[in-house]
Formats: structure tokens, sequence, C-alpha cells
């Protein structure tokens, strides 16, 4: 199956997401490297700046589109590629393999080397970070006429330059806003026709143009000029057009004397027919001059598409030809806008209602969720089967099951089955041991002949994602933390690995690379040693560590036993991960709330095992497949208390309760709400409530302190970025014959 890589999601690759999730190609597997799930539709961003959009109505979330594709989503920043070896260079982690590329990253801005500008002028590219750098320094005006200057005047600086004037006039101020043009006139490259209709409406607002006024150096107040003059500024715009991103720079890929990649009219590369490069990161040889605007980049999707088909089953690929002439609007700030088409140019409202409905329509076929998270009605629910995601298909009759800890037997299951076994009573030779399957906690533990007191536990799960690098660092840091749990610093390990039947020899090599590579990326930072481990074959990838510690002589481990009435109980990383990743699976989650989901994941509970140590503690848990409610309910009943638990005080993580409220599950949810301990619901039902039984993978700790000392210990994780930290129970002595969970 031919592996085709995608990376960045510019205006082009959204296009074949779409492609793919109406029409899916069961004979391709595909990856999406993305380095912010995010991207801004450029032809409304000059709207934003001046008010008329929120800014979800142009942003464009990648990664439900693609799941609904069936495409992976590598959520990390591509540094570079190999054209010969044919593998994407991704930051942080193991390079990707892939038989067929595809880039669409977009440019940066040019001449950010000049003096002071990346201190004091606000880049307009990446374009989402637009939005907030002009917000953040719209604020700080203090100015009842304030100076604005914009360097360049290209499409982007002509609408900046209107949209932030009316802005600020809609505020109530009174900008002088000057446009500085290096060039002999505005609009380079438009009709003159358009530029002189642009002039006009500049000097009819009071907005003022320098042409032939190459900049020096910008400065905290000013921008300085090569011929010597001085332009006061209070906030000044980086508008000069496009420079190449380094991800191309030192590759074996031809690039034009730009940096930016050399491709013929296929839309392919010079030279490497199996990767192509597309939008402003590509200069095309036939067309070199061509502008970097988004209208090419749009026009160039039904053509990768074609291409990227053709390719792959041996046909002849389509010539990509850049229209002569096309539509130019220009957003004016005001609700006018002005335009040009063969060679006539054209203003007023009734152009801005035409460029505000070409620009929703184009936004109303990428974006899949709403800012709540919910489907927007083009879209609805994930669909399963042979025609995949098309809006058209049937409803799916099978559930998709969660992996991670997720997938874990339920608490009421598993202590049946162990007093079954017979795993309920201690051994005979229950000297040597400390920890085993008749205490609550993480892990086992065991005096050897010598003394010393190994800690050691084994945790394995299916895959929660299908990004087998992340998969095997989350599992190695979700093994650790059950070391973690009870105060002991992990420091061997073995690796258990499960591959996919289906994979073949090759595909099966690089799935069992990349867990390991994922793996040491966990593992090697805390001198935890990868000593082996087993491999086998099955129905799906699972993924599990058996890892190792010593306690040190003289200090107690941290036992789920030793909660005292009057504890706080404190946990140190928000909760959510297990409706999140529920819903990435259907394509219902955002990109910006998986990826605070998988950063959470992916931290070590090691520095709060520190803290811990260092304040005292001597009560502890892990938070994982059982979900807070579950474990919460094991210290309650090792300890003989009641634990008090603050439903509204639960720290979640971005978007959690939303999905919760608009009811996702995982799969595993409603086996959490059976526990053997008694629990008594006083809390009002809503997602709040239900956040204590969503499983979690690789969750944080629970610690239980003195009510004095929990402040301090909340001050202390903070200031290891454990800021999610927070008091979330207490415990009291109970009040009735059996320890009791109380979730108020």
């Amino acid at each position: 199956m031919p592996q085709v890589v995608l990376v960045g999601a510019g205006h082009t690759h959204i296009q074949v997401l779409r492609h793919w999730m109406m029409h899916p190609d069961p004979a391709v597997e595909a990856t999406l490297v993305v380095d912010t799930p995010v991207a801004v539709y450029s032809g409304m961003a000059p709207g934003l700046v001046a008010g008329q959009y929120e800014r979800h109505e142009l942003e464009i979330d990648a990664v439900p589109l693609a799941r609904r594709a069936g495409v992976r989503v590598v959520l990390a920043p591509s540094v570079g590629v190999e054209g010969a070896n044919r593998r994407v260079l991704v930051e942080g982690r193991e390079p990707i393999s892939f038989d067929v590329a595809s880039f669409d990253v977009g440019s940066t801005v040019a001449g950010l080397e000049l003096p002071g500008v990346r201190e004091h002028a606000v880049p307009t590219r990446p374009i989402n970070r637009l939005a907030a750098a002009i917000s953040g320094r719209v604020e700080t005006l203090t100015s009842q006429w304030p100076n604005v200057v914009i360097v360049g005047s290209g499409a982007g600086g002509i609408e900046l330059a209107f949209c932030i004037d009316a802005r600020l006039r809609r505020q109530g101020l009174q900008p002088r806003v000057t446009i500085v043009e290096a060039g002999d006139r505005i609009l380079p490259g438009y009709h003159p026709a358009l530029a002189r209709r642009i002039e006009a409406a500049a000097r009819e607002r009071g907005l003022r143009t320098l042409v032939e006024a190459p900049v020096a150096a910008v400065e905290a107040h000013g921008v300085l000029l090569e011929d010597g003059r001085s332009l006061d500024s209070d906030l000044t715009f980086w508008v000069t057009g496009a420079a190449a991103l380094p991800i191309f720079r030192g590759s074996d890929l031809p690039l034009c004397d730009r940096g930016f990649a050399r491709t013929r009219s296929t839309l392919q590369v010079e030279g490497h027919d199996h990767v192509f490069a597309v939008g402003d990161c590509a200069t095309l040889i036939d067309q070199p001059n061509r502008p970097r605007a988004g209208v090419y980049a749009v026009r160039m999707g039904p053509y990768l598409i074609e291409n990227l088909e053709r390719l792959n089953t041996g046909q002849r690929l389509r010539r990509y030809r850049p229209q002569g002439d096309f539509l130019a609007l220009l957003n004016l700030g005001d609700g006018s806008a002005a335009g040009a088409k063969w060679g006539a140019a054209f203003e007023g409202r009734w152009v801005m209602r035409l460029k505000d409905r070409i620009d929703r329509r184009f936004m109303d076929r990428f974006q899949a969720l709403g800012p709540d998270g919910a489907p927007l009605p083009a879209f609805g629910p994930m669909r399963a089967g042979p025609e995949a995601n098309g809006v058209d298909a049937e409803p799916e009759s099978t559930p998709m099951f969660c992996g991670g800890c997720a997938a874990k037997v339920g608490p009421d299951r598993l202590g049946r089955a162990l007093a079954r076994a017979g795993l309920d009573a201690r051994p005979e030779s229950g000297e040597q041991v400390i920890l085993d399957t008749t205490t609550p906690d993480d892990a086992v533990a065991y005096r050897t002949p010598a003394g010393d007191r190994v800690v050691a536990s084994l945790d394995a799960f299916p895959a929660f994602t299908d990004d087998p690098w992340l998969v095997g660092r989350v599992a190695a840091v979700n093994a650790c933390s059950d070391l973690h749990a009870t105060g002991v610093t992990p420091r061997f390990a073995q690796a258990l690995v499960t591959l996919p039947q289906a994979a073949d020899g090759a595909t099966a090599e690089e799935l069992l690379i990349q867990v390991l590579a994922g793996a040491r990326a966990a593992l090697d930072p805390e001198g935890v040693l990868l000593l082996g481990g087993h491999t086998n074959t099955g129905p799906e990838l699972v993924v599990g560590f058996h890892v190792e510690g010593v306690s040190e002589s003289g200090r107690d481990l941290l036992l789920k036993s030793r909660v005292r009435p009057g504890d706080a109980l404190v946990l140190t990383k928000a909760l959510g991960c297990g409706v999140l990743l529920a819903a990435d699976r259907m394509g219902l989650c955002p990109g910006r709330w998986l990826r605070a989901c998988l950063v959470s994941m992916q931290t070590s509970n090691r520095a709060a095992m520190e803290v811990a140590r260092q304040a005292g503690v001597a009560a502890a848990t892990d938070v994982s497949g059982f979900g807070l409610a579950g474990h919460l309910g094991e210290m309650a009943q090792a300890s003989d208390v009641d634990l008090e638990v603050f439903v509204g005080a639960l720290p979640a993580l971005p978007g959690a309760l939303e999905l919760l409220d608009l009811g996702e599950r995982s799969t595993s949810h409603d086996q959490n709400t059976r526990l053997p301990v008694e629990v008594e619901r006083l809390a009002a039902p809503g997602p709040h409530l239900e956040l204590t039984f969503d499983p979690q993978t690789a969750g944080g700790l629970v610690l239980a302190v003195p009510p004095k000392q929990a402040d301090g210990l909340i001050r202390a994780l903070n200031a290891r970025n454990l800021e999610a930290a927070a008091v979330i129970a207490r415990a009291r002595t109970p009040g009735s014959g059996s320890p009791r969970l109380i979730l108020r």
C-alpha cells in the first residue's frame, strides 16, 4: 500500500483531505504532518483585522478533516526532507518514510533580517498568529492619533492598511496610516486600473502612500528609510512579500535562488517525481514570476488530487497552468471592497458582498466542527463502511472502541476475577512480598535476598491513535507512572509490542521502529534503560512495558492506604483525555483540543513524584483507565476514609467538558461508573460529574497531604510546569460502616 505523506495544511492540501473524505481510496495509506492543526484562510484575514469576522469563522481545522478521510495525523513540525531516501524529517522524533510526499507549508515574510524588524514590527505571516499579535499591539496604543506604518503594498498590505484604519476609527481613534512601498507603484503585479482605484480610495480616507521608499530599519517608535527619512510609528506591520521557510534548506531538492522548491507544471519537484510542492512554498519553473497569492493555491487543489491518483496508477499527469486574469477582490474595511477583472476596476459595498459570499462558500466546504466541537450541518457525525465518510453515507452500525487505558477491564470485573483466581490473598512467601494483588497500589514490590526493595509494573494497551511513535512514547510514560505513584524512580524497562498481523514485513518493521523510537523519547531523558523485550503479532497494535526501580533504603513507598482523615488531595494533571481521544477517533475533536491532550499525555509524572517526596507526601495514586472516581475509590477503601470530591474544582483539559456536555463518551466510561466502593452523588448531573468517570491514559497523580501543606504543594507543582494542579478532594472519618466516595 503506497505511503503518501502530506506536509502542511495549506489551501491545496485541505482540498486533498476533503476529496479523500468524500472519495476514500483504500489503496493508499496517508499521513498528514502539521506543526499547528489550524490553518487560517488568508482571504478573510483582513476582515478579522477589521472586526468583520470572528476568529473561528476563518479557521480550518485539519485534524477532523484528516480523521474523516482516514488520514493519520502527526502534530509536529517538519524540519526537512530527504528526497532520494524518501523520508520527511520531523522535529524531535523519528523520520517518516514515504512513497509519495507533497509539501504545502506556505512561506514567511521577506526582510525579517533587517535591523529591528523582528523586535518591533508585526509580521503578517504566519497568518494564524496575526490576529493575536494585532490585538495585543492595538491594546497598548495610548495616543488618540496613533501613527501606523504598513511596509509593503501588495494585496495583503493594502487590505491590512484599510482594515486597521477602519478598526481603529471604530474604536474612536484617529489613526494616521502610511503605506510604504520599495517599488515604483503600489499593488505591483496587479492591473494599473485597480492600483489607481486604490490610490483614490486611500486619498479619500486620509491614508498616505510612499513609493520608491525602501526601509532600512525598524525602531520601537519609528521606521527608518534608506534615503534617511524617518517615519513616526506606534504600530508597524511587515507585509513585504513571501520568503522561503527553511524546510527545504540543506535538502537534496532543487531550489530557486530564493529558496523555494522548483516544480514542473505537474506540480512535481524537478528531478523528484515522487515529491510534490504546491502553494507559496514552490516556484513553477515555467512561471517563475507568478505572484504568491492564495487564489493560485486554491486552483492547484484539483490538479494535485488528480495527479496523486494518476501517479499511483501509472497514468500521465495533468499540467497546471495558472490563470492569466483572476478576479481580484480587496477588502477596504468599511463594508466596501475594490476589485478588478479583465482590465476593469470596480468598488462598492456590492463588491464586499460578493467577496464575502465567495469566501464563506469556500469555508463551508472545509469547516467540520463549530467552536464548541459540535459537527456542522454539512458534515454531521463520522461515518464508517466502504463509502467511509461521504455525507450521504449510512450511519455507522458498530462503535469505535477506544484504545489506551480506556481499553482496560472494569474495576468491578477485575476484582471478581482476581478473587475467583485466588489472587486476593497473600502467598505463602509473603514475608518477601511488599505489594501485590492483595493491595490496590499501582505497582508490585518485593525484597531480594540481599535486602533490596524492587518495585515493578507491567502496563500495556492497544493503540489509542494511528501514530505509532506517539503510542510508543505515551505507553512508556504511562508504564513509568505506576512507579512514580509509589515514589520510586524507574531504572530499567522491557518492551512488549504486538504488531498487526495485516502489516507486511516492511510495514511491520517501520511500525516497530516508530514505536521504539517514541518509547526512547520518553525513557532516555529520565535515564531509564530499555534492556529488551518481546514482539509478536495480533489483530492490532498493542504496546506495553515492564519497568523496574529500587526503593531507596530507609524511604517508605507512597501507598494508597496512607490517606488520613483531614488530608487534602491534590491532582497534578487535568482530566478528560478519554473523551477527547474518543471524539478524535470519530472526527469530532478540534485539533487545538487534541494537541493539549497529547501534550498532557506525554508529560512524565517524575516531576510530580519528586515534588511529592520533597513535601513529605505519604499517600498517592496515579489516575488511569478506571478514571478519577475509580482510583479515589481504591484510596478510600485502602485507607478506610470517606473521600469528598469537589466535582466543580476538577481541572479539565480544553474541550473535555464541552464534549461530555454534547454526550460524547469513551467506550469504557460506563464501566467506570460501576465501582466496588459506595458512591454518593450529590453533585448535579452534568459534564463536571461525568469527568470523574472519564478514563485517563498517562494521567496525573493524586497526592494526599495535610491541608496546611496543600497550597505549598501546589506552588511547587506549578513551578515544575504542572499548572493544572488543584485540590480536588478531602478525606474524612467514615460516617457509616464502610468508606464512601462523595461526589459533591
